[in-house]
């Protein structure tokens, strides 16, 4: 079932909110326990028969984490649990999401030819997976206390955030489940999460869907081998890079809201990522909660920055590869981890010298903070190619025509109305081609619109920020807020009016509207 559906919209959460909220006024515990049977019906929805390996992982797990929590963590008993829990959630992980990966790179590397069956990926492994594996370290860490399954099987389950995260934490999600005052009816609570449903719905019905038909063709096309211009192959790439962008900053939206309608705040998982001037940036901003994993349980448990310069590159490295195999089973997951990996040590080198030669006064150039920003966001684009593109000669068939290699055209169409600027593009190298003008335009068209939503207005957040929207709240760094403390910043910020009323009522109509032609969430494949 996908937040953007009919189903979901018009039966299931209105159903999900009454019943939890007519409960919770006679028993907060029976209303957590509505809580997780719609949650696995909502799992269930998709494939019922994965329902059984949903609730067995929770159960296992639960039974590990509560004995660890018992003993010492200094006795081997504990270790021994900790990493037979750790082995059994990487090998569920592992079969089903890695399985036909390795045996299909196996075939090709030893050019066999051998037939296998197809395993289908059971929604959300990743995301339950990692949470459930924080919360067994923790317990060997002595941080967890003693929390009831029913507790436990909510943290797993809750529907809002189970099948594309953000990837909670357990001090994060299960005191709130614990506090009586969160789960009753609350008219404040309703009002600020539909509100933040309804822009999450939009980003994703309207602005997401509405640009995807001007990336999907590009990738296509160069899948199938086709040689694509300058113009066209950004265009594919722009428009990638922000259906994503907007495709997840919905869904992250629509997540806060729908758990906000229960009394409970979530984590930020998206906080404008292409305002990032330097690829660290970018990374706290982008999917944060997968980046704190990483650093806390991957990175950190690596040796961190703690065993010299050399080796501190190689865990960044590594850590960024594990990030990019996490997010599919495929060698150009591996090439965009290993490319962030780079990108990274190139940023940490950097702010090396910067700090060496006392180059901080950089900071203070509006040009120098400009040439940062285009440079972290080019490099973003380019890593995108390899996250979309169906295999390796498709990215870099692309990224050929990005730089260049295949010639600059426009359509002939387009150019019949510059006059006797067409001569001087001629003579510059650009040809004209026949057809295609229509696409063209409307591809730059949706682009000069969204990027500057993306980097120039408030995200959801922030026009929300004085109702406290989520569970955390980010503090930008200061040359980011002085770069982008713009009029719409300050000025758009929701309050309870008419006006604020008939917008949103506008947004949820256009959003609605768009349902009919509903498509999946681009995480909810990871």
């Amino acid at each position: 079932m996908l937040f953007n559906s009919y189903e979901f919209i018009f039966a299931f959460l209105p159903i999900t909110l009454i019943i939890f909220i007519f409960i919770s006024k006679i028993d907060s515990e029976k209303a957590i326990a509505w809580l997780v049977v719609a949650s696995l019906f909502f799992y269930g929805w998709w494939n019922p028969i994965y329902l059984f390996l949903i609730i067995a992982s929770i159960a296992v797990n639960y039974y590990i984490g509560t004995i660890i929590n018992k003993i010492n963590s200094k006795e081997k008993k504990a270790k021994f649990l900790l990493v037979l829990g750790i082995f059994l959630n990487l090998s569920l992980l592992g079969y089903y999401k890695y399985a036909n990966f390795f045996l299909e790179s196996v075939a090709y590397l030893f050019s066999t030819k051998f037939e296998f069956q197809q395993i289908l990926l059971p929604l959300a492994i990743s995301f339950f997976t990692f949470q459930q594996i924080a919360f067994l370290v923790d317990a060997y860490k002595g941080i967890t206390k003693e929390y009831k399954f029913l507790h436990y099987a909510l943290f797993v389950t809750f529907f809002p955030q189970l099948i594309a995260g953000p990837i909670v934490h357990h001090k994060e999600m299960l005191p709130q489940f614990m506090d009586r005052m969160n789960i009753k009816f609350n008219i404040n609570n309703i009002t600020i999460g539909m509100i933040i449903f309804t822009i999450g719905l939009f980003k994703k019905a309207v602005l997401a869907d509405g640009i995807a038909v001007h990336a999907n063709p590009v990738f296509s096309l160069a899948e199938a081998g086709h040689q694509l211009g300058f113009f066209q192959s950004w265009g594919g790439a722009l428009s990638y890079t922000l259906q994503l962008y907007f495709d997840f900053s919905g869904y992250s939206d629509m997540a806060i809201g729908g758990a906000r309608l229960f009394g409970i705040k979530i984590p930020l998982n998206f906080h404008s990522p292409y305002k990032a001037l330097n690829i660290a940036e970018f990374w706290r901003r982008w999917h944060m909660t997968l980046s704190r994993f990483l650093r806390d349980y991957v990175y950190i448990a690596l040796g961190g920055n703690k065993r010299g310069k050399v080796r501190r590159y190689l865990n960044l490295f590594v850590t960024m590869l594990l990030g990019g195999l996490w997010h599919g089973a495929g060698w150009t997951f591996v090439v965009w981890g290993a490319l962030h990996g780079t990108y990274l040590i190139i940023n940490h080198g950097w702010s090396f010298i910067v700090q060496k030669f006392n180059l901080l006064f950089l900071e203070k150039s509006k040009i120098w903070r400009g040439f940062s920003w285009a440079i972290t966001f080019s490099v973003v684009v380019v890593g995108w190619v390899f996250f979309r593109a169906a295999n390796f000669d498709t990215a870099i068939l692309l990224l050929e025509g990005m730089w260049g290699n295949h010639g600059i055209s426009i359509p002939n169409g387009l150019a019949v109305h510059l006059g006797g600027l067409r001569d001087l593009l001629n003579t510059i190298g650009i040809n004209f081609t026949l057809g295609g003008g229509k696409d063209f335009v409307l591809t730059y068209v949706w682009i000069m619109f969204l990027l500057p939503v993306a980097l120039v207005f408030p995200n959801t957040q922030q026009i929300m920020d004085r109702f406290e929207p989520a569970f955390n709240k980010v503090v930008d760094n200061p040359v980011t807020v002085l770069l982008y403390n713009n009029i719409l910043m300050r000025c758009i910020k929701f309050k309870f009016s008419y006006g604020w009323a008939i917008a949103m009522s506008i947004i949820l109509t256009f959003g609605i509207l768009a349902l009919s032609q509903v498509s999946e969430f681009l995480y909810f494949q990871f």
